[in-house]
């Protein structure tokens, strides 16, 4: 094999030849000038005489000139020759022999380089061969525990069977810190997961009157979670508050304001204020924990008694809720600006969640593609709510499903699902409501107790437990009737698993438990309602007044 011949052909050889040449052309005085007479003749000057006056560099031998076997030889790189349709092998320099060993020349690659087999180079051979151009694999681990990237040259020959240079080039190191750096990544990425999920319910509160399901996706596999959350919240009186968000930006940051959100909104939910003030005191929160960070939020709360979803919304996507009837809905307005922003007054509104409708609560990154308009995605959401039916979690997977949500999805995803189950049957006996207007005075407090015990009694249940509602109810209705002021209402509700008896007037003042001195003659009713109630509570409501009510805890029927 002519090394010289091949050698001219290597990237860049040529082109600093005739840069070499342009530099220092060589002229035809120059050549008189070096000849035996240049001597003579009237201004001439002598040889010996030129070489002292002038400052060029002595002259660089041509790339041709120099000896290719021993460049290769020498040089640090892992280099072999191979010529022919099946690549035999011609040539392998010292780094080559000292990584894999002496290989035999002449013998077909697949068998003299196996090496190059195992790391699927046989391929790339054929390719530059046909093609004439060179053909890269990066990065690849030999059989010698090091990382090379090889590259293959195509050679050309004179006799028409070309050659392949095969140039591979250690890159170890590179390969050790880039393998170091995902490595690091993936940690971070599982620790800023982890925190992510451990602030999140790691079970979903289960109220009486809904069925609730919830997922959340991380997106990318970068360490780059976002804040999106959820959560559940039982309020007590058959009430429950559902809320989901989304901190903007990504990383361990946005999961740990996300936390600090979560905690405040579940601390702010036991005061039991309208939707609109509980944003109000998250808004003001927000930026007190960073002034910088922004986060949606929806909060709503849902009363089995009133067959609708009150809910605020700071700069959050809509609700959507699917009726009986398949019709999907969207609660648009109203919405404030993200929280964080402060100076807006948030406000609530309604959407309604009767009998056998679902809602669904989601986050931007199950609607928002890059190059698709965030309208579209909403919509694209409804048509596949309004098909969706099944158990909240069987609607929630298929949700996420037709959103194209995959493990590589480019943004968390929260989603959650509530559904207020239509009940028919043995069912609906478990599920009832009664109510009674407070008319008339000191008299309404025996009515009331009749009433009560009426009510209890149709629901068949135990003495002891329709004795502890009755004293409830009385205590109760004796508060409303004498630190309240009409309209007065009461009313019982009873689950498959607790009663509820609560009583609203027209006062906005909310009783306190306070320990009553032995000769005081009032300040016991509330007192006596939670020794006896398994928990009690009240709130103001939404048109001026308040609601004061108790809950007992109904015996499993193996009890």
């Amino acid at each position: 094999m002519n090394f010289t011949r091949w050698s001219a052909r290597l990237p860049g050889t040529q082109r600093r030849a005739a840069a070499a040449r342009a530099e220092h052309p060589v002229t035809t005085t120059d050549r008189r000038s070096e000849g035996p007479g240049s001597g003579s003749g009237p201004g001439s000057v002598p040889a010996a005489r030129v070489e002292q006056l002038t400052d060029e560099p002595p002259p660089v031998p041509a790339v041709d000139e120099l000896p290719a076997r021993e460049v290769l030889d020498r040089v640090p790189a892992l280099v072999a020759l191979v010529h022919g349709t099946d690549h035999r092998l011609a040539y392998v320099n010292d780094a080559y022999t000292a990584a894999f060993g002496v290989r035999p020349i002449g013998e077909p690659a697949a068998e003299a380089l196996p090496e190059l087999r195992e790391l699927g180079l046989m391929p790339l051979l054929d390719q530059a061969q046909r093609s004439g151009k060179p053909r890269t694999l990066k990065s690849r681990k030999a059989p010698d525990g090091r990382s090379y990237t090889f590259t293959c040259t195509p050679v050309p020959e004179n006799h028409g069977e070309g050659a392949v240079l095969v140039f591979a080039t250690d890159v170890t190191d590179h390969a050790e810190a880039a393998e170091r750096l995902r490595a690091s990544e993936r940690r971070q990425r599982e620790t800023a997961v982890t925190l992510q999920r451990s602030l999140l319910p790691q079970e979903l509160e289960e109220p009486d009157d809904l069925r609730i399901a919830a997922t959340y996706h991380p997106g990318g596999t970068e360490a780059a979670v976002g804040g999106d959350w959820y959560d559940v919240i039982t309020l007590g009186g058959g009430r429950t508050a559902l809320v989901i968000g989304d901190v903007m930006g990504r990383g361990v940051r946005a999961a740990a304001v996300m936390g600090q959100l979560r905690t405040a909104v579940r601390a702010y939910a036991r005061l039991d204020l309208p939707p609109h003030e509980i944003l109000q005191l998250l808004d003001g929160l927000a930026m007190e924990i960073d002034a910088n960070q922004i986060a949606t939020c929806v909060y709503a709360i849902h009363d089995p008694n009133e067959g609708r979803l009150v809910y605020a919304s700071a700069g959050h996507l809509p609700i959507l809720v699917r009726d009986e009837s398949g019709t999907v809905l969207r609660a648009d307005e109203p919405t404030g600006p993200p929280l964080g922003t402060g100076g807006w007054m948030h406000a609530s509104g309604s959407i309604p969640l009767g009998p056998g409708s679902t809602a669904v609560l989601y986050t931007d990154g199950l609607v928002e593609r890059r190059n698709e308009d965030l309208d579209e995605g909403i919509a694209a959401l409804e048509r596949a709510l309004a098909g969706a039916t099944g158990t909240p979690q069987v609607v929630c997977d298929r949700l996420v499903r037709s959103a194209g949500v995959t493990a590589d999805h480019d943004d968390d995803v929260a989603v959650l699902v509530l559904q207020h189950p239509a009940r028919t049957g043995p069912d609906s006996e478990l599920f009832r409501n009664a109510a009674l207007e407070l008319l008339g005075g000191v008299e309404a407090a025996p009515r009331a107790r009749a009433f009560a015990s009426g009510v209890l009694t149709s629901w068949r249940f135990p003495a002891e437990l329709h004795d502890l509602g009755v004293l409830a109810t009385s205590e109760l209705v004796a508060n409303s009737l004498q630190h309240g002021i009409p309209p007065m209402r009461l009313r019982l509700r009873r689950t498959d698993r607790r009663l509820i008896i609560e009583v609203t007037d027209g006062d906005d003042h909310l009783p306190r438990r306070r320990r009553a001195e032995p000769a005081d003659e009032s300040g016991r009713g509330i007192a006596i309602v939670a020794t006896i109630a398994t928990s009690w509570g009240s709130r103001r409501t939404p048109g001026g007044g308040k609601a004061v009510w108790c809950e007992f805890v109904l015996p499993k029927p193996s009890d």
